[in-house]
């Protein structure tokens, strides 16, 4: 029989997890079921083959809903879209790529800063990237996608790296360039996609995730 020490047992219980937390699987687990059920319909597998329009006209995240010029087709909707948008995507491509990164930078700032505060920041994330899109685009087009809550991560994950720079003395070009990386690769991504991308969104949740890492979610 083994035994360990009080000292041992803390060590035990601070060390980082070998993989990802079991709430951040269960996040991609529920986006990739929803995928699932729409992408089979899509195919024709089972049911209507507009289960898809039928899933962004309840869950996806429209401006013109949001600028009261278009009323809501059912009661809540105008609350519920900020944080159901996240869960619905594009297809299976554009699901594991934010799930990707949902799960590794996640990962990283989970075992930061705990799964209590990374939750949190995940829903205010997804919310300010739907506040930020529905002021900042006038598109009719549905918004989905949870790079909004992803971005979150990234600028909390910036913000992070910033501080733990500037409090060691540190250039702080490294983070900067960074930051600026990022930008460029939005403005690619609207340009090849053709005004396709949501940048709104990832502007309002990476805002979010820097905030919180300049405050609340500090180490």
């Amino acid at each position: 029989m083994k035994f360990t020490s009080p000292r041992d047992r803390r060590s035990t219980r601070t060390m980082p997890q070998a993989g990802a937390p079991g709430f951040l699987w269960c996040l991609v687990g529920v986006m990739t079921v929803i995928e699932l059920i729409l992408s089979l319909s899509d195919w024709g597998v089972f049911g209507e083959q507009n289960l898809r329009w039928t899933a962004f006209s309840f869950g996806a995240f429209w401006q013109p809903v949001f600028a009261g010029t278009v009323p809501p087709i059912y009661p809540g909707q105008t609350a519920l879209m900020f944080i159901s948008h996240a869960f619905l995507h594009a297809g299976f491509a554009h699901l594991a790529m934010n799930s990707v990164v949902l799960l590794s930078l996640g990962k990283f700032i989970s075992d930061q800063i705990g799964a209590a505060r990374t939750l949190l920041i995940l829903f205010l994330s997804a919310v300010a990237g739907a506040a930020c899109f529905g002021l900042l685009s006038a598109s009719p087009a549905p918004m989905i996608g949870s790079s909004g809550a992803v971005f979150g991560l990234i600028g909390l994950w910036q913000a992070m790296d910033f501080r733990m720079r500037r409090r060691a003395g540190l250039p702080l070009q490294p983070t900067l360039t960074a930051i600026l990386g990022l930008i460029a690769a939005n403005i690619a991504l609207f340009v090849i996609l053709s005004g396709g991308l949501a940048w709104q969104a990832h502007l309002g949740g990476w805002i979010v995730g820097w905030l919180s890492g300049q405050s609340f979610a500090r180490r």
